[in-house]
């Protein structure tokens, strides 16, 4: 979090099935481990500037058809540690048509995040 008070931060609200099972997915397979707030309906979870929140549904299409972007130059390293725990539903990290080296995660009740970063240049 930047300390600039003016600073604009965009926060997404995913749907979630089940508020517990997404903390323990998010907890401990993603690393989000900062619990900033708790309820049976909602639920804000943080890893280092990487905040997101959820709210508890009982629709199941909601998450089937919902998504986060999330970007930036650390990817590289998040998809090796998410690799090396063996998420589930973790896709290969390659460049895709759009010129933008991505992952994607689907998590338990189906929403899509999707890692990016510019490629880097060969050296």
């Amino acid at each position: 979090m930047s300390g600039d008070p003016d600073r604009i931060e965009v926060l997404p609200v995913l749907p979630s099935l089940d508020i517990a099972e997404t903390l323990i997915f998010y907890r401990d397979q993603l690393g989000f481990a900062k619990i900033i707030y708790q309820a049976p309906d909602y639920l804000i979870l943080r890893r280092d500037e990487m905040e997101l929140h959820f709210w508890l549904t009982d629709d199941r299409a909601l998450p089937e058809k919902t998504s986060v972007y999330l970007r930036g130059g650390r990817i590289g390293a998040l998809h090796a540690e998410y690799s090396a725990k063996a998420v589930p539903r973790l896709s290969e990290m390659e460049v895709r048509p759009w010129n933008m080296e991505e992952f994607y995660i689907h998590d338990p009740h189906g929403n899509l995040l999707r890692f990016g970063r510019i490629p880097k240049s060969p050296s």
